[in-house]
């Protein structure tokens, strides 16, 4: 079974994402802190992470081009999936080294559309 890591600073917005991901048979993992993200790769090993891109302290952007530039987590697929619509928004997220990107609100298909191009 994959497991898949959700980072997003609204608890209700991980459960609803969990119980999508549950629903089709894959393992989800979530946490509300970015500050823990590294923390939580390194005992879960996680098959990909959903990353928010609006949070406190370390925004989505900022710990995704950590990550990509990391060589222990590099190779780690990450979707963005936010609210931020634009296509300078999803511009962004690529230059920072996302692989993909689901914009909320979103359709469960929509999400496992990219879930299952990358996990």
């Amino acid at each position: 079974m994959k497991k898949i890591l959700i980072v997003d600073d609204s608890i209700g917005m991980v459960r609803m994402i969990s119980s999508v991901l549950e629903k089709e048979g894959y393992l989800a993992v979530g946490i509300s802190d970015p500050s823990k993200i590294e923390q939580t790769i390194d005992s879960e090993g996680p098959s990909l992470i959903l990353l928010d891109v609006v949070m406190p302290e370390r925004d989505g952007f900022q710990v995704c081009r950590s990550l990509k530039n990391s060589q222990a987590y590099k190779s780690i697929p990450i979707i963005v999936v936010s609210g931020k619509s634009t296509a300078s928004d999803r511009f962004w997220a690529e230059q920072q080294g996302a692989n993909g990107y689901v914009v909320k609100p979103f359709a469960p298909v929509d999400l496992m559309r990219e879930v299952r191009r990358f996990a």
